[in-house]
Parts: C-alpha cells; structure tokens; sequence
C-alpha cells in the first residue's frame, strides 16, 4: 500500500508528473535543452539526498493528441493519442541524456514496447531500478488513448507505492483562479481532494484526482522553475499547494 498522509522529514519514494511544456521555453514549441538541463540539474540534487524518483513526462511540447479530434485532419482520434505518446519517449531520451550527463544513472521505460530506446515497463522491474538509486523516466503515459499523463502519474505512483505524486508546473500552486489572468487570485497552501472537484480547480484531470483520493494518495503542485523547489518538495518542506484527505481550510 501506498504510505497515507505525509511522512514527517524526507520522503523515501516519489513520482514527479512533468508537462510536456516544462520541455520548452514558455509559449515556445519543441525542446529547449536550457529547460531540460535545468530540470535535470534539480532532479539530481533531489536524488542525491536519497529519495527514489520516477518522472512521469507528457508530451504536449511536441505534438498534442487532442489537436486531432477535428473531423478534418483525417486521423483517428485514438491515433492521435498514439503519436502523442510517441512524443513523450522523444522528451524521455533528451532527459535521460541530460540527467546522465549530470551524473545520474536512469532507466527510460516506455509502456508501448519500442525495444530500440526503451525498455518496456514492468512494475517489478521499475520497482527494482529505484530501490538500485537509479532515476526511472516513464514514457508513454499507460499505453492506452484516451487516457492522459495525468492519470497515468496516477496509475504510476500507486502501481510504484510512492509516498507522493509531484505535479511540477509553472505556478507556485493552486489558485482560486488563473494566477496569469486574474492577479488578485488566491495561492491555497492546504486542499481536500473534495475541495478540489467541488470547486472545480484545474490541477490533474478529474480521473487523476478520484484515483488518488480513493487510494488516498497525496499530490503536491509546486513551481519547478524556482531553483531548489524539487529538492524541497521530496524533503516534504513546505512549498505550493497539497492536496490529501483532510487539509486545513484554504488559506
């Protein structure tokens, strides 16, 4: 079972869900090997205090398999989420590079079999490649469309008995309201899982959230942008915003 709650001080095992889009420079497309290096020289660090980590990566940077859906681009819409999972292995290979560059040893294991650049993800096996120090980057979401990054990280951090998923994005938590278009919107610090679907907050798909509140799996948002935050996060300091079973009122 997945440990409930928050454990006091450092956390021994973590899933980091990492958008397509934290690949690239904001409104830009592709990957920006700045950002990359970035991510990898924070994850490293977070690494070196002892914590197993496996990255969960989207790959909306790339390619998108929503943009699909329009009846005229004469594509299936479950192929469309095919070739979006295929983006995510090209965001799994630039970050394993950059983390091994920087010291770390890793795995990239893809759930759609491409022996060539992947190793295929077998719980077990992943399971194992953690308890071994290394870091495990998981491609391809959980092989299936129609489901996204966000509950494959989900899937991931249950399957992996992670302590907490880590959704890293751009903004320093969960807001009342879009931080970017409204500045008079309210950072929460503390969120039931109830308070995040009653409100209809937008931090992971609506799935994401009911497979971690019936498993009572905690997920921390926080800005990865600012240097040390990944660090911080898996030490369980306080940064952004958490969201378990019973949070204090949202302040």
């Amino acid at each position: 079972m997945a440990v409930t709650g928050i454990p006091s001080g450092r956390h021994r095992r973590v899933v980091l869900k990492l958008s397509g889009e934290s690949f690239s420079h904001a409104g830009e497309r592709g990957i920006s090997m700045e950002e990359v290096t970035h991510i990898a020289e924070q994850t490293a660090r977070a690494a070196q205090l002892g914590v197993e980590i496996a990255i969960v990566i989207g790959g909306g940077n790339i390619l998108r398999g929503a943009q699909f859906t329009a009846a005229s681009t004469r594509i299936q819409e479950a192929t469309g989420h095919y070739m979006g999972m295929l983006a995510t292995v090209i965001n799994g290979l630039a970050l394993q590079d950059a983390l091994e560059s920087v010291g770390c040893p890793t795995r990239l294991s893809s759930a759609i079999r491409m022996d060539g650049v992947a190793e295929p993800y077998i719980r077990r096996r992943a399971a194992r490649h953690l308890e071994k120090g290394r870091i495990v980057i998981l491609a391809c979401g959980t092989g299936s469309p129609f489901v996204t990054t966000d509950t494959a990280a989900a899937q991931r951090a249950l399957e992996l008995e992670a302590d907490i998923l880590l959704k890293a994005t751009r903004v320093d938590g969960v807001y009342s309201d879009d931080p970017e278009k409204n500045p008079h919107a309210v950072l929460y610090s503390e969120l039931s899982y109830h308070q995040v679907r009653e409100q209809n907050l937008r931090v992971m798909d609506p799935t994401a959230i009911a497979q971690c509140m019936e498993h009572d799996m905690p997920i921390l948002v926080f800005n990865f942008r600012k240097a040390g935050n990944i660090e911080r996060a898996v030490s369980g300091e306080k940064v952004g915003t958490l969201i378990r079973s019973q949070a204090a009122e949202p302040r």
